[in-house]
Order: structure tokens, then C-alpha cells, then sequence
């Protein structure tokens, strides 16, 4: 169990500037996360990588000369936001290209590809492999589908050794595509984690058995069975991997093998020193080279009791990069010349951004109703908070409670903060919209994000606008989420309440409601539809791989929508006025 903390919602952000008051030889705090402390070559081809925090030493641990130039650091198990993300592969940036790599999760691959485009549009050129190592969550003929768990390492080494030997962006990115078709991971666990603050682990365990094929998110097993001795353990590791050998290796006789022996966060290394002894024989004897053999902690999941074994099958070419000297808060390997020390970034000035735009008496008043709104969401999170976390921790990671609490509570403030110096509806809105996105992070942060800016879009900072007005920012919101997360109605995401109540309250303005009475027969669909989630199996995001386990339970990003909904046409009743 996690014991120390302040206030939970602040944890990830404590403990990045903890991280980075230890290890200033290694990394200095940016927006987003950490970059290196020392210089790189002007050109060098700046390698970006980056997750949710709870998996120390991934991801700022691997920042150093060798390694990673910068890690975008999310909250705890979700995604960094797309502003973190931008942020931190700016600082990162020496003019050759910014090469992302991370675990193929929802949220992050929402979130990088975002910071990817707005670099791209920019003129940086960008490019991403995600990392696909974990056998059991997708099957090879769905290896795209598969996330990413210890293998993140192989390839976030192979990226950043061609980067340090001069490679260019597209010979980065196909030397690290070839580490990942090439890297291999299966893992269990004895016992879920708990996120601080939290009186119960993510998933529990019976007593005696053991979860196999977890997630690092705290997601639980795919099957369980009875714990096994230590070699009994090796033996289901190396079984279930050399079961799926990669392309261009017909026969493991006699081909070259990294093995990674990950330990997830509570095991002992002298417990792994006893189960990799037997996996080094049973390997040996199926006539494969062991190179440069991991036991350690390289990715973890807080706190949890478990472990997973990786095996990197090399190249020629693959086998002289991963020589290359490492030196980093976390992982070192050989020995790194002398670094210079960068500089200090110079503290920015005040964005232009922040100045208020003109805004007419109308749209002020709208503002106010906008902030109280915005403050309704947050007071029904509030309220809501367990229960939405305890629902996301049955097939998911449990942290959608804590996401929206975070996320919420920043679009509230941000909200205040900008209606309190005189800015129109439209401003509110899109301000809280970023705060929101950005705070949170995760899948929910960004397409909370998208919902609150169409809305904002329609607002304007002049005038009132009318029922239909409303409805149709609604609508474009609700294309907005499919679009940008490519979800749609059955895949049990949010998107399952979103658009039955976008259609419902266009349809019910379009015959003739007004806006609080559409408004509250729309948010009774959203809770029809979102409590029809139960019998749904997950076709999007990490409950995917966990489909069985989430029948029967509604939808967290469903519920939320609705429970939101619903509070802020019960605020509209209770303000008697309508927007027309």
C-alpha cells in the first residue's frame, strides 16, 4: 500500500520536483515533465518519451546522455496532456527532428499525436513508434493493438543510440520500429497497487493465486492461476514467450537474446535473482546467447507485486547499439563522457494569451452562468469521485475519478479566474476547456477538452446565443470526441451517452423546447445510455484486452458524462431562465 503523501491530487507533481531536486547532474524541470541538464549536439535527433508517473524509472529516470532527452510526465497512470507533451519535446529540440516513443495506451497516443501535428505545423518534423511488447493483451494478428510494458526500454535505448550516433529522424525511427517488432514481454502479479490516497488497491488477488497477462495501469490479469514455485514461474515466462518468436528468427537456436527480468514495484530482488536463474538454464538450453542480462526495476506499477520478463532479440545492427553508453538518473550502462551543463531556460514573459479578449455586456453575463456551470461539473465530480474510481478499477486503471476531480477542478479555477477579469462566454469556456485538458491529462482530459471548446466555440464573446446555437455546439462536440478519439456508439466509452444526448437535444430543440426543458429529457437519455454500458464488452481504450471482466459494470466515462449532464440541467431549471 502507498503510505506517504500529501494531497493525492498533487502527488505526481511533488514528486517530479523531488526527482528533479536529486538528480539536477541529470535533468531540469520544464512544463510537462524533465529534459536533460547537459547539452546535446546541435542536429542530434531529440528523442521524447513519456507516460502517466507511477512507473519509476520509466519515464524521467531514463532522461540522460545516452538515453532520452526529454520525458513528458503525466499524472499518475494518465497520459501527459498534449500541452505537457508540446512542452517538453520544445525544450527537447536541437534541430534534427523530435522522435517520440511511448506504451501504445489510449490516452497517450491521443495526446502525443496531438503535440505531434502542433510541432509539424510549427516546422518540426516528428515522428513516433509506439511500443507493442506485451503478448497477452492482443493477438499477433492484432500486434498493433498490443500496449506496451517493459519492452518500452529496448526501444527507447535503440532510439536514442542511433540519435547519440548521428542517425537521422527516419533512420531513428525505422532502427526503433525494428526494436519493437523485435521485443517481446509477458508478465503477472501477486498483488494490485494502490494509488495514494486510495483505501483499496486497484485489483486484489485471492490469496494463493496470481493474476497473469496484467497491465502496468494497475489493470487486472487476463486469467489467474495458483502461484507457482520460482522455477515453476520461469517456466511459464520463457514457455509463453518462445511460443512467439519474431519475424526473421525461424529457430532460437543460436540467436542473440537481451532478457528483462522487470520487477513491477513490491518484489524483492533476491526473490527475481531466484526465478531469472532458472529462466538463464531454461534459455541456455534452448540453444539462445544471452546478451548483457537485466534483473531489475525498469517500469513498474507503483507499488504492485508482480514482475515480467522481456526478451530483445538482436540484430547485428541492433547488437551494436545497445553498446552505447547510458548515463541516467535510473539506468546506466558503460561509461559517458564528461557533459556540459546546459543553461537555465531564461523565465518566460506573460503569454499574450492571457490578455482577456473584448467582450460585450451580454456575454458577460452569459460568462457568469458559464463559471457556475463549470463549477457545477466540479462539485458533481466531487461528489462522484469513488465511485467513478471504483468502477474504472474493475477492467480499467481507477483512475478516472481522481482524472476528472483534477481535471475539473483546473477548468473551475481557470473559469473564475478569467470571468473575474471581465472576459465573455466563449473565453470562459475555452479557457477551462484548456486548463481542463491539460490538468488531467489521460483519454478524459483530452476529450474533455475537445467537448468544452466546440461548446465555447458557439458561445461567443458577444451577444446570447440561442437554444439551437446550444445544440448545435453540443452536436459539433459530439463529432469532435468520435473524430479525435475514434470511438463510436457500442465501443463502451463515453461517446455511448455523448451522442444520444447531442441527437436528443437537437432533436428537441429542432421541435420547438426550449433549452432547459431539451436539456433535461437529453440528459435522461445520456443515463439510459450510459447505464446500458453494462452490457457491453470494451472495444476502445486499456479495458479492451479486459473485455469479460467489465460486463456487468457501466461505462466510468459514460456515467461521468451523464451524472454531468444531468447536474447542469437541474442548475438551468433552478436559475429560471432559458438562453433563447
Amino acid at each position: 500500500m502507498t503510505r506517504l503523501w500529501n494531497d493525492p491530487a498533487d502527488f505526481a507533481d511533488e514528486m517530479i520536483d523531488g526527482f528533479v531536486a536529486a538528480n539536477g547532474r541529470y535533468v531540469r524541470r520544464v512544463t510537462g515533465g524533465v529534459v536533460r541538464s547537459t547539452v546535446s549536439p546541435a542536429g542530434q535527433v531529440a528523442v521524447v518519451v513519456g507516460g502517466g508517473s507511477g512507473h519509476y524509472p520509466a519515464f524521467g529516470g531514463l532522461v540522460g546522455p545516452g538515453l532520452a532527452h526529454g520525458a513528458a510526465m503525466g499524472n499518475l497512470f494518465a497520459s501527459p496532456s498534449t500541452q505537457q507533451v508540446y512542452a517538453v519535446a520544445k525544450a527537447s529540440d536541437n534541430g534534427g527532428g523530435v522522435f517520440f516513443s511511448y506504451g501504445n495506451y489510449a490516452g497517450d497516443v491521443l495526446n502525443f499525436d496531438a503535440a505531434q501535428e502542433r510541432l509539424r505545423a510549427e516546422g518540426i518534423a516528428c515522428e513516433t513508434v509506439t511500443v507493442t511488447d506485451d503478448i497477452f493483451s492482443a493477438s499477433t494478428v492484432e500486434k498493433h493493438k498490443r500496449r506496451g510494458i517493459a519492452g518500452d526500454l529496448t526501444v527507447f535505448r535503440v532510439a536514442a543510440a542511433a540519435a547519440e550516433a548521428g542517425a537521422d529522424l527516419a533512420e531513428v525511427t525505422r532502427l526503433a520500429r525494428l526494436a519493437n517488432e523485435r521485443t517481446r514481454s509477458f508478465g503477472v502479479a501477486f498483488t494490485g497497487c494502490t494509488l495514494p490516497g486510495a483505501a483499496q488497491p486497484l485489483f486484489s488477488v485471492p490469496e494463493g493465486r496470481m493474476a497473469v497477462g496484467l497491465g502496468i495501469h494497475g489493470e487486472p490479469g487476463i486469467d489467474e492461476t495458483d502461484i507457482p514455485t520460482a522455477d515453476g514461474l520461469a517456466e511459464l515466462l520463457v514457455d509463453k514467450l518462445l511460443q512467439e518468436l519474431p519475424d526473421g528468427v525461424d529457430n532460437p537456436e543460436g540467436a542473440r537474446v537481451v532478457p528483462i527480468l522487470n520487477g513491477l514495484g513490491s518484489l524483492k530482488y533476491e526473490e527475481m535473482f531466484v526465478v531469472y536463474r532458472r529462466i538463464a538454464q531454461l534459455l541456455e538450453a534452448a540453444g539462445i546467447e544471452l546478451v548483457d542480462p537485466h534483473v531489475g526495476e525498469y517500469c513498474t506499477s507503483f507499488d504492485m507485486a508482480g514482475t515480467s520478463l522481456t526478451l530483445f532479440w538482436l540484430t547485428d545492427e541492433l547488437a551494436a547499439l545497445w553498446e552505447t553508453p547510458v548515463d541516467t538518473p535510473a539506468y546506466r550502462r558503460g561509461a559517458v563522457a564528461p557533459q556540459e551543463r546546459a543553461m537555465d531556460a531564461a523565465p518566460g514573459t506573460p503569454a499574450e494569451a492571457d490578455a482577456v479578449p473584448a467582450a460585450d455586456d451580454d456575454s458577460r453575463r452569459l460568462a457568469v452562468r458559464v463559471a457556475a456551470a463549470v463549477e457545477t461539473i466540479a462539485a458533481t465530480v466531487d461528489a462522484h469521485v469513488d465511485e467513478l474510481g471504483r468502477i474504472d478499477a474493475i477492467a480499467g486503471d481507477g483512475d478516472h475519478g481522481i482524472g476528472m476531480q483534477r481535471g475539473s477542478h483546473a477548468a473551475r479555477d481557470a473559469a473564475r479566474t478569467a470571468r473575474d477579469a471581465g472576459a465573455g462566454a466563449q473565453t470562459v469556456l475555452a479557457r477551462a476547456a484548456d486548463a481542463w485538458s491539460d490538468r488531467a491529462g489521460g483519454t478524459s482530459g483530452a476529450l474533455w477538452g475537445v467537448i468544452l471548446q466546440a461548446l465555447a466555440a458557439r458561445l461567443g464573446d458577444t451577444g446570447s446565443p440561442d437554444a439551437t446555437a446550444i445544440a448545435a455546439g453540443v452536436s459539433a462536440a459530439s463529432a469532435g470526441v468520435m473524430a479525435y478519439g475514434k470511438a463510436e456508439p457500442g465501443d463502451k466509452t463515453l461517446v455511448d451517452a455523448l451522442v444520444p444526448f447531442a441527437s436528443t437535444l437537437s432533436a428537441q430543440v429542432d421541435a420547438g423546447a426550449s433549452l432547459i426543458d431539451a436539456w433535461i429529457v437529453a440528459a435522461d437519455a445520456a443515463t439510459r445510455a450510459a447505464d446500458a454500458t453494462a452490457d457491453l464488452l470494451p472495444r476502445m481504450g486499456r479495458a479492451r484486452s479486459h473485455g469479460q471482466n467489465s460486463v456487468g459494470t457501466p461505462d466510468p466515462g459514460a456515467i461521468s458524462l451523464a451524472l454531468i449532464v444531468t447536474a447542469v440541467g437541474e442548475q438551468l431549471a433552478a436559475e429560471k431562465e432559458t438562453v433563447r
